[in-house]
């Protein structure tokens, strides 16, 4: 019994309950949920992929609106240069075919202009060589273009190629569109020096000059140019004859 009566005074300085007391501390702790915990970490990790994802998703389809904004503007700019270069073709044709109009009108009343010819003829006999037509058409190198023309000082395109043929015993229409229907068709890709080579239709010809060879012809081109030799390849012709 004394041995007994010594410990409890031990226990009590150690601080230590047992019993009752000891079960109501441990009572008052708090409970922790495990899987609940779990679980919400699980939903936000979840969210956080789909967030990210999504921004993926946002980003590639605003590249791709991009990328296909980019090239509609390219194909549009393109579209936009070739109607404009159609636009530029149409205006020049369409000046050459107001010069030539007006070239009709104006030749009967020029001060240097020859007769015009009542009809077309149509195959001029020959009665000179092309060297001696082509010898006149390089020393007019140089002089101006005047609209209904036909020199000596200046031309127009048909002007110059009836004074040129006019050396030798030929004597071509008054104009480009009646020059086209006088002498021998032949193909553009045919012809020798001396054929006539013109832009336009036959018997609606605009513009003509004369093929001198090596793949260059000579004629009385605009006001800015006079008359000048010029490369096929530049503005290549459309109809030729030979009338030599």
């Amino acid at each position: 019994m004394v041995a007994t009566a010594a410990a409890a005074p031990a226990l009590a300085d150690t601080g230590r309950t047992t019993g009752p007391a000891a079960a109501e501390t441990t009572a008052e702790l708090p409970a922790v949920d495990v899987s609940t915990a779990l679980t919400n970490g699980v939903e936000q990790s979840a969210d956080a992929t789909q967030t990210a994802a999504l921004r993926l998703e946002l980003r590639t389809q605003a590249q791709e609106a991009a990328e296909d904004a980019r090239k509609d503007a390219a194909k549009a700019k393109k579209e936009a240069e070739a109607r404009a270069a159609a636009e530029e073709r149409a205006r020049e044709r369409a000046a050459a075919r107001a010069a030539e109009r007006e070239e009709l009108s104006t030749a009967s009343s020029s001060s240097d202009a020859a007769p015009a010819a009542e009809t077309p003829a149509a195959a001029p006999a020959a009665s000179g060589s092309v060297g001696t037509v082509l010898d006149f058409l390089n020393a007019q190198v140089g002089k101006a273009y005047v609209m209904g023309a036909t020199g000596p000082s200046s031309y127009d395109c048909s002007g110059l190629t009836q004074a040129a043929f006019r050396t030798v015993g030929v004597e071509l229409p008054r104009t480009a569109a009646e020059q086209s229907t006088a002498g021998t068709p032949v193909s553009v890709s045919d012809v020798q020096p001396g054929d006539l080579v013109f832009w336009g239709g036959t018997g609606s010809a605009y513009h003509v000059a004369v093929y001198i060879g090596d793949g260059k012809y000579l004629d009385a081109a605009n006001p800015s140019k006079g008359v000048v030799i010029q490369e096929m390849s530049y503005y290549m012709p459309t109809s030729a004859v030979r009338v030599l």
